[in-house]
């Protein structure tokens, strides 16, 4: 980067011809036009890897250089403040001098709090407002419940703030909610709670992180002189990330870009994959139409990848229907394509990746340079066990290890305190979670009895229990907490300990306690406690189990800084490596069946951009695996192949395996071959279905019930009667309730109510 002052760098008395300022240099055609397109609406279709950040960290310094605006004249906002960061460091490299002088360069909060700050009056605040996190947001709405007399159990503080931050994303305050939001929360008592909160935040000076925003938007609509004020004050907004903006964002920009009308999107909308926290694609698909007369530019020369992994992301959104249109490219070499991997069950796929690893060191790679993407963060225990035994050194990004997850250490505590009583810190943890009525003073005075006779805290709470040091609603959960430790070592005898594990989360309330959870985060707890127990049935007894867990969390954890990294595709979105793997590519998986369920085609749409954002992570080689055996429910079941398998184009893909997948193209004819533990399922229906549907043509273009992709041969009357029972390869059996033809509607004994096609029961 150059030192020299902008001044100096775009000296008027140069010729333009002969001279250019040094910040220009550099930038391919696309990328300069983004640049100097300062004037009106601009939208910045940026792919990934086209060198987004140069662009909009240029614009900035080019506006400022050709003395378009002063630095307090330009609201720029970023989504994180490390984007704010980087950018205000980059603009200062190309200056050549620190950038001191930029107040509205943020996030989208921290701009929104400091326009609240000086207009607080206006929505009955004072400018010293408290902001409010998550914990004390939901003391507060807990407060709320307890005196409106709705039961916490049934409708509990998590779910009302996270209906809360939905309502505050789109915009909407209590007099807004329609009939439909009004019945999500306590019998149809939502906004009069919304109503209340937002009174007792007012009471309390102070806001949630939703309320900037929101109250940014009620000042502007009822304060024109206000909005004025700023219309006048900025002369440019430069967005970045567009794609990721929810409803109550895209309203404050478009009340902001009212002023000058120079307004700069930067966004990709192949990368919008935000849409479980508010983000709304459509606002950077409907660009042209809020803002007439609108410049697009589309920045499609990729400085990441090979040509055959662009060629593989590209050939795969082109399935997506709600996009604007692009194609990645690229002048280096096409690189190798991206290979497709065929396994028998997970603990082969971790297997295989590992090996890949290893190999890749061996080559002269660094570990460094490796990654794991995943769909779901249960996922990940099967590589994190690998990779232990094998010594690989690795870093889970954006969350704890499998193992030291919250809901995996609760679980855990349960299943120590079954197995030894004496375990005070298990009892501590588990006591009270769920809650149930037993408080921490209660704890602490069985403790400090405990401590005082030297016995364990279990022992002591039994004795307890049946005197009045401890009275009410706490001494009567306890002693009903105390039996079902008893009945469950009594069990411990008799049953398997991973059917043990699942028996205790569920009696306990434990699985229901997120199951009635609504945060986007209550899911993927579900589906770790469901892999935590899969993953026991590999041990042999309790016993060995735990002591696997206690090596684990006994290894050094200090980072080398040449570690794989092991994460969520989600996490993913910014990052690259030279080579990534993408396991667990199988429908139900990625897809994701709750996405498909909760969204049908929008949601597939996204699952599909978030299998794109995977793939362009890649810079030399990108590998994508699928299994052909998941265990689901306890059983080992057959699984298809995700769909994004075949719409990734053969020009540049192909499948690849060493021990019997044939070299095939997607469209893949084989998977390795199963070991004999597995021989008997092999010759399955489900198996011979998998297989017969991995060269139907159906495939191509399924049916769809709720979002699930099906083979529908429709027009036959139906074999199945009311009341037969049947068995589903995914959610069990179950008994025929409706039989129309090739649809039915199964009551399943542990998945619910599911509408499915014929074809894929069998009777029992």
């Amino acid at each position: 980067m150059s030192s020299i002052p902008l001044s100096q760098q775009a000296s008027a008395s140069a010729p333009a011809d002969l001279r250019q300022p040094r910040y220009l240099e550099g930038l391919n055609p696309e990328q300069r036009a983004a640049v100097e397109a300062t004037e009106g609406p601009v939208l910045v279709l940026a792919g990934a890897g086209t060198g987004k950040t140069r662009v909009l960290t240029t614009r900035l310094a080019h506006i400022l250089a050709t003395g378009r605006a002063r630095p307090f004249e330009i609201l720029s906002v970023t989504f994180t403040n490390k984007a704010a960061r980087e950018m205000k460091h980059r603009v200062g490299q190309i200056i050549g001098e620190a950038v001191e002088g930029l107040p509205w360069l943020g996030t989208f909060h921290s701009i929104a709090a400091q326009i609240l700050r000086r207009h607080a009056e206006l929505v009955d605040l004072k400018s010293s407002f408290t902001i409010l996190d998550t914990d004390d947001q939901l003391r507060l709405i807990k407060q709320i419940l307890q005196a409106e007399g709705i039961d916490e159990k049934r409708w509990t503080p998590r779910h009302f703030g996270s209906l809360l931050d939905g309502w505050k994303n789109r915009g909407l305050t209590p007099d807004m909610l329609g009939e439909e939001d009004k019945w999500t929360f306590a019998d149809g008592r939502a906004k009069d709670l919304y109503a209340l909160y937002q009174q007792r935040l007012q009471v309390l000076n102070a806001c949630d992180f939703g309320d900037l925003l929101m109250h940014n938007l009620t000042i502007f609509k009822n304060n024109p002189d206000v909005l004025a004020l700023y219309h006048r004050r900025f002369r440019y907004l430069l967005v970045d990330e567009y794609q990721d903006t929810n409803v109550c964002q895209y309203l404050w920009l478009r009340l902001l870009a009212r002023g000058s009308g120079n307004l700069c999107c930067v966004g990709d909308d192949d990368q919008s994959i935000y849409g479980w926290r508010g983000a709304e694609v459509d606002n950077i698909l409907r660009f042209e139409k809020d803002f007439p007369g609108a410049t697009v530019i589309r920045l499609e020369r990729n400085y990441r990848s090979t040509a055959h992994i662009l060629g593989a992301a590209s050939g795969l959104i082109t399935a997506n229907r709600s996009r604007l249109g692009k194609t990645l490219w690229t002048e280096d070499d096409p690189g190798e394509k991206v290979q497709v991997r065929g396994l028998w069950d997970g603990e082969a796929e971790a297997r295989f990746v590992a090996d890949e690893i290893e190999s890749w060191t061996r080559a002269g790679g660094e570990h460094a340079g490796c990654a794991v993407l995943v769909r779901a963060s249960w996922q990940m225990r099967a590589f994190e066990d690998r990779f232990i035994m094998l010594g690989l050194p690795y870093k889970v990004i954006g969350g704890p290890r499998f193992f030291e997850r919250a809901e995996i250490r609760d679980a855990h505590a349960y299943m120590r305190l079954v197995r030894a009583p004496e375990d005070d810190l298990a009892f501590e943890r588990i006591i009270n979670t769920p809650k149930r009525g037993i408080g921490e003073t209660t704890v602490q005075k069985i403790a400090a009895a405990a401590r005082s006779a030297r016995m364990p805290m279990t022992e002591m709470a039994r004795a307890m229990a049946g005197t009045d040091e401890i009275r009410g609603k706490a001494r009567t959960a306890l002693g009903v907490f105390l039996r079902d430790l008893d009945r469950w070592r009594d069990q411990a005898e008799a049953m398997r300990h991973d059917e043990l594990a699942e028996l205790i989360l569920d009696e306990s309330g434990y699985t229901a306690m997120w199951r009635e959870d609504k945060s986007p985060q209550a899911a993927g707890r579900l589906d770790n406690l469901k892999e935590l127990v899969r993953s026991m049935g590999q041990f042999d007894t309790l016993e060995a189990y735990l002591e696997h867990v206690s090596l684990v969390s006994d290894l050094d954890r200090e980072e080398s800084g040449d570690e794989v990294s092991l994460m969520t595709l989600h996490a993913a979105k910014g990052l690259e490596f030279p080579l990534v793997f993408l396991p667990g590519w199988e429908e139900t998986v990625f897809p994701s069946q709750r996405s498909l369920d909760e969204g049908g085609t929008a949601s597939l749409e996204e699952e599909r951009r978030l299998a794109y954002v995977g793939i362009t992570r890649a810079r030399e080689r990108a590998m994508i695996s699928f299994t052909a055996n998941r265990m689901i429910f306890g059983r080992w079941q057959s699984v298809l192949p995700s769909r994004f398998i075949d719409e990734l184009p053969a020009d540049h893909a192909e499948a690849k395996s060493e021990t019997g997948y044939s070299n095939a193209g997607p469209g893949f004819e084989g998977v390795s071959e199963p070991t004999d533990a597995f021989r008997s399922s092999y010759d399955s229906p489900g198996w011979k279905r998998f297989k017969a549907a991995q060269s139907s043509a159906a495939r191509r273009d399924p049916g769809v019930i709720e979002g699930k992709a099906t083979l529908i041969d429709s027009g036959k009357p139906s074999r199945w009667n009311r009341g037969d029972r049947v068995f589903h390869m995914k959610f069990g059996y179950g008994t025929v309730k409706l039989a129309d033809g090739e649809k039915l509607t199964v009551a399943f004994d542990k998945a619910g109510e599911k509408k499915v096609v014929a074809s894929f029961v069998e009777g029992v």
